[in-house]
């Protein structure tokens, strides 16, 4: 059996996301992946919209994931890596050349990312809708300030 490591924190989980998990699960026969723990995320400067119980979750239902288990820092990989006799270790190209040491263990992969798909996009659209809306607020309430004034 061929397994298949990665890790991620994987909020929001969009289309991005279900696509590198179905490339990592076709590099294998098992996908195991590493969700960074809400702990390990602020040490990272990082905060989720979801705890990393919920995150665990998602990934749990999703078809091409057969085990998650806690990333808590760093340093974790090669001991995991070893603790379940992984094949193929595999990130996303955004990390490209970060862990390379780890092909002293195991196949190191980068898998490209998914076009005009990102975490950070996601949350910059909310952002910006809930912007716009208190804009969209502001400017209500100061025209029922003007059409009060006036009566």
């Amino acid at each position: 059996m061929k397994k298949v490591l990665t890790y991620g924190t994987f909020d929001l989980f969009h289309l991005g996301h279900v696509r590198l998990l179905e490339r990592l699960h076709r590099l294998g026969d098992k996908l195991i992946v590493g969700c960074s723990t809400d702990e390990f995320n602020a040490l990272k400067g990082k905060t989720s919209v979801y705890t990393y119980e919920e995150r665990a979750a998602i990934l749990r239902a999703c078809r091409y994931v057969d085990e998650v288990i806690p990333e808590n820092d760093w340093d974790q990989k090669q001991h995991d890596i070893k603790k379940y006799a992984i094949d193929v270790f595999a990130m996303g190209d955004d990390w490209s050349g970060k862990f390379d040491e780890l092909a002293a263990f195991t196949e190191v992969y980068y898998l490209p990312r998914t076009e005009g798909v990102s975490t950070t996009a996601t949350k910059n659209i909310i952002t910006n809708a809930q912007e716009q809306k208190k804009l969209q607020m502001k400017n209500a309430l100061e025209t029922l300030r003007d059409l009060i004034d006036k009566s």
